[in-house]
């Protein structure tokens, strides 16, 4: 590089650039210091949940006059991936996917579309409908969950307590949302015996008419009394369930007390719509959320510290026990990480002492502080925390950014050797190296395009492994020409002795296996190239992964009933599931959710919706081999106990929600057809060894109780299906006509039939109708009662009803190895589907291939990038296609790096494995530069090729070596596991290749033959 040379300036201002590295310094601990602390990275679920109720429909009523309508309206959003609903009598509830690579403000454009639409065809919906109901905010994170219990005091009172502490963390800093869990609403409930009130002649409607008239708030005016105003207010409102017990009424120009009619009580909401338990007790649960770009360790600190002020005062009896406890794995998480990075540069500065020795190690050593303080700086002005991926970022990066210290510190060295001033020397490297390392550098940065441009929600995910490795590199590249030639004049001695005459046996051996490898030139290439082609063999015994499983000790127990199920009966198979926890002593504690799933206590969770069918344990066990131990055993437990009920024992999961692993769609326009199919396919995946139960998402038909009204018997004695369906409805579920307000609660007043009446076919039968003349009659004078079946629920999927087969994997195999090994058959059964008929396959394979389809459509751009730097560089297509051509052998040491250790392919080996390309390119552009400028020095192209593959062959090992070694702190790690493993053995394989196949193809590309006297070479 000529002109302008930026180490001769370093070295002109030596002041200043030491102030700037102090400078860099102090900020760069700064930075680290006040950098955000998480877990995971944040990505954004792009799901919205739209629910609409329409009381007393059918279901195929809700299904075609709602639910459809709404998803048709649906179908016009721009950024619709596709919708997904799940219909009850009466309750629609649409789950709207956006399109996987929307985010940001997009996303929020989009919500907002998803209102307007469903708003705007409101007016065509049914009367009497309710909503609708929209939840955009279905990803909120609640990390701290507290569980209190009661030991002595009744429910209501430990709500009160649970408000006051609920108050007490909103005043917390960074305090963000908070919810309550299984809080069960008080209800004062009005059981009127059916058969009395008919035998006194009194209508029901009438009694709670005259209720709501005495309870109402109405305004009585205002007294403009001279100079004040009066305010004028009617007593009459209910205090409490005694100010019902003391009511006497007046219907029919009849006295009598509500006590004499109906059973008066203060309760629970029966049945509950949720319940929340704590070690098998049950308990309310108080879910804290951060704040947005709050620091979690602080936020953390400060809630503890109020938990505890506040909890000092709360009345013995009640229990406050830690649920979860988000601040505290993230800081686990980080102090592993950050160990594993102080390992890591460890690591890299012993390779840099042993192999280039003190003094020259010391300045490679004294550049990676620097760097890694410019990138915190960088990490903390842009928004990025300290997690998971962008630790993982820095390590990867150790071993990359050593390499430009080691080139300018390398040539430092050779330029010292030959005589030259410590001055000269220092910036010799800048006018032969600087660009080559800069070429080299962005070649590497652009290897993780893919990552940067990626916008599903995996890459999402994995968005600030791009970001942090670029900023490393680049920065690397400025600390080598800018403070490593000062550092090297500072450190390094005014003169060395030159000790090239003797190689060492490492240097003679690699120069006699160079030698043979270009004499042989076209076997060393055809071995590499048979050693690719094994490889590609080979890489199809690699198991494909999306995501691996967490490394927290937790574990997820679904349990899922049959969809007719009552919530009393959930509750009961939960009890008894739960029995199993008491006495582990693997188990630390568990908390259950009874008819809902958990709060979402970290992103990734696969959250569940309200179902009464539905339940959802969260066991926290010791640590790593616990849980293992704890999952078999539950595993034992449900196959064994839990005959009838899908119960699913997993561990949590990382990156974007999946479910179960392994998932088959049907979907098309009949019910019943679809189900039969289903039936089909689920016995043809059963076969398979290595999958559980088979289970459906829905099939189950279930009984219903049909009225059928005579509607000339009904006209006759002037009644209608709504008269009867209001009195059915206030009868058995109860109607709430009005409210006592009670402090802070409003407690509704329950109409509705004694327990022995409302439970009994026999009493609806009898169930008297009152008409108008104040005579009653018998519903089955003008109906007919009798048992049906239909659905209680059906899933739809951009609006075809679909049932999902699903299973879970039993041993190590991955969910893409055994959707393969079944696709020959499932291909068979696709092709004998009905017309209109579809399969699809879901679960872990699809969303793998939902983040791999955008980093593949963003590789052209990656190449042509690529390819763009290196023609600045190289000038030549012949170059260009020997540079390039060395990239593939990368793959070989993938495959050796995977496939002996049993390790996957997943989503972030990939990422590993496409990053690969740019570093392995990088050692090829500056070694073919290195010999363009022996060639330009004078010497023969043969021994150009010798002398310039035998000079790089020590940096560029010394970078393998840094960069491999360096990875092997995150190599045990269960998600970075196998990018390490594939980079390692792909830096490694690809380093020894380069410096054999690219030479021997040089050499045979130009046609270049070997001098014949030795003089010559």
């Amino acid at each position: 590089m000529s002109g302008f040379n930026l180490s001769d300036w370093a070295l002109k201002h030596r002041s200043f650039i030491w102030y700037l590295m102090i400078a860099s310094v102090i900020a760069g601990a700064l930075s680290y210091v006040r950098l955000g602390r998480e877990e995971d990275p944040s990505f954004d679920i792009k799901t919205m949940v739209v629910q609409v109720n329409w009381p007393g429909a059918t279901l195929d009523e809700t299904l075609n006059q709602v639910t459809d309508r709404v998803e048709k309206e649906l179908q016009q959003i721009g950024a619709l991936d596709y919708t997904r609903s799940y219909t009850r009598p009466g309750t629609a509830t649409i789950m709207v996917n956006l399109k996987d690579t929307t985010n940001g403000r997009a996303l929020s454009d989009a919500f907002y579309q998803v209102r307007k639409h469903v708003n705007d065809i409101w007016y065509t919906l049914p009367s009497g409908v309710q909503g609708p109901f929209f939840n955009d905010e279905f990803g909120d994170v609640y990390g701290n969950v507290y569980a209190f219990t009661a030991d002595g005091i009744d429910f209501r009172q430990l709500r009160d307590y649970v408000e006051e502490v609920r108050n007490r963390a909103l005043a917390v800093p960074n305090a963000g949302k908070t919810q309550i869990l299984g809080a069960q609403d008080e209800v004062i409930y009005l059981d009127f015996d059916t058969a009395r009130l008919a035998s006194l002649g009194l209508d029901r409607q009438a009694v709670i008419a005259s209720l709501q008239a005495q309870n109402s708030v109405s305004a009585a005016g205002v007294i403009q009394a001279g100079r004040d105003r009066v305010s004028v207010r009617v007593d009459g409102g209910f205090k409490s369930e005694q100010d019902l017990r003391a009511i006497n009424l007046r219907v029919n120009d009849r006295f009598f007390r509500l006590s004499d009619v109906a059973t008066i009580t203060r309760g629970y909401v029966d049945p509950p719509t949720s319940l929340f338990r704590f070690d098998g007790k049950p308990a309310i649960g108080l879910a804290v959320a951060m704040a947005p770009n709050g620091n979690v360790l602080q936020f953390g600190e400060d809630l503890k510290e109020a938990m505890t002020e506040v909890t000092g005062t709360l009345p013995i009896g009640v229990g406050v026990h830690l649920v979860s406890d988000q601040p505290a794995v993230v800081e686990e998480a980080i102090s592993g990480f950050t160990r594993a990075l102080m390992e890591a540069v460890i690591i890299v500065m012993a390779v840099s002492f042993v192999s280039l020795g003190l003094r020259a190690g010391l300045v490679v050593a004294i550049s990676i502080p620097l760097v890694l303080a410019i990138v915190f700086l960088v990490m903390e002005y842009t928004g990025i925390s300290l997690q998971r991926i962008s630790l993982g970022a820095l390590i990867i990066a150790l071993g990359l950014l050593v390499d430009d210290a080691m080139i300018t510190v390398e040539m430092m060295i050779s330029r010292l050797e030959a005589g030259d001033s410590l001055g000269k020397a220092a910036t010799f490297a800048y006018t032969s190296t600087a660009f080559p390392m800069l070429t080299g550098t962005l070649v590497t940065v652009a290897g993780f395009i893919p990552i940067g441009l990626n916008s599903s929600s995996a890459g999402q995910y994995t968005f600030t492994l791009f970001v942090v490795i670029a900023v490393a590199l680049l920065v690397s590249w400025i600390v080598a020409v800018l403070f490593a030639p000062l550092l090297g004049v500072t450190v390094l001695p005014a003169t060395m002795k030159k000790h090239d005459e003797k190689p060492s046996r490492l240097a003679s051996a690699f120069k006699s296996t160079l030698l043979a490898a270009m004499r042989w030139r076209w076997a060393t290439i055809a071995v590499c190239l048979g050693l690719l082609a094994a490889s590609v063999v080979a890489m199809g015994h690699v198991q494909q992964q999306f995501f691996p499983s967490s490394d927290r000790p937790e574990l997820l127990v679904d349990m899922t009933l049959p969809q007719n199920s009552a919530i009393g009966e959930t509750k009961v198979q939960m009890d008894r599931f739960e029995q199993a926890f008491v006495g582990d002593d693997d188990v630390v504690r568990w908390s259950s959710y009874i008819g809902q799933g958990a709060v979402r206590f970290y992103l990734p969770l696969d959250q569940q919706l309200s179902n009464p069918f539905f339940g959802q344990a969260v066991v926290v066990t010791k640590d790593i081999e616990a849980r293992n131990r704890v999952q078999k055993k539950l595993e034992a437990l449900a196959r064994d106990k839990f005959v009838g009920i899908d119960v699913l024992v997993h561990p949590l999961e990382l990156g974007p929600p999946v479910g179960r692993p392994v998932q088959y769609r049907v979907s098309g326009a009949d019910l019943q057809k679809v189900r039969e199919q289903a039936i089909k396919l689920a016995g043809i995946i059963a076969a398979d060894p290595n999958l559980g139960t088979i289970t459906f998402d829905w099939n189950e038909p279930a009984r219903v109780l049909k009225v059928e009204v005579d509607q000339n018997k009904a006209r006759l004695l002037g009644v209608t299906s709504q008269d009867i369906a209001s009195i059915l409805d206030g009868t058995l579920a109860g109607t709430a006509f009005t409210q006592v307000r009670d402090n802070i609660y409003l407690v509704n007043v329950v109409g509705r039939a004694t327990a022995d009446q409302r439970n009994s076919v026999e009493t609806l039968e009898n169930l008297q109708i009152p008409l108008s003349g104040g005579t009653v009659v018998p519903l089955r004078a003008v109906a007919n009662i009798g048992y049906g079946m239909e659905q209680p629920i059906v899933w739809r999927r951009s609006r075809l009803p679909t049932i999902t087969v699903q299973a879970a994997l039993v041993g190590n195999v991955q969910p893409a190895t055994v959707v393969d090994r079944l696709a020959p058959k499932v291909a068979e059964f696709k092709a004998g589907l009905p017309d209109h008929y579809k399969l699809e396959v879901g679960g872990a394979v699809e969303e793998s291939a939902k983040g791999q389809g955008p980093i593949i459509a963003i590789v052209p751009i990656m190449l042509l990038t690529m390819v763009t730097i290196l023609m600045v560089q190289l000038q030549s297509f012949q170059k260009l296609f020997l540079v390039i051509s060395v990239a593939p052998l990368g793959l070989i040491g993938v495959v050796l790096g995977l496939l002996p250790f049993n390790q996957p392919m997943g989503f972030v080996a990939i990422l590993g494995i496409l990053s690969l390309i740019g570093i392995i390119i990088r050692n090829s552009v500056i070694l073919v530069k290195q010999i363009e400028d022996h060639e330009e020095a004078g010497m023969d192209r043969w021994t150009a090729v010798v002398d310039a593959t035998v000079h790089r062959m020590r940096p560029i090992m010394l970078t393998a070596a840094a960069a491999s070694l360096g990875m092997i702190p995150i190599a045990r790690e269960v998600f970075w596991g196998p990018m390490a493993y594939a980079m390692i053995g792909g830096i490694l394989v690809a380093t020894v290749l380069t410096l054999l196949f690219l030479p021997a193809l040089y050499v045979a590309w130009y046609r270049i033959k070997e001098p014949k006297t030795p003089a010559a070479a």
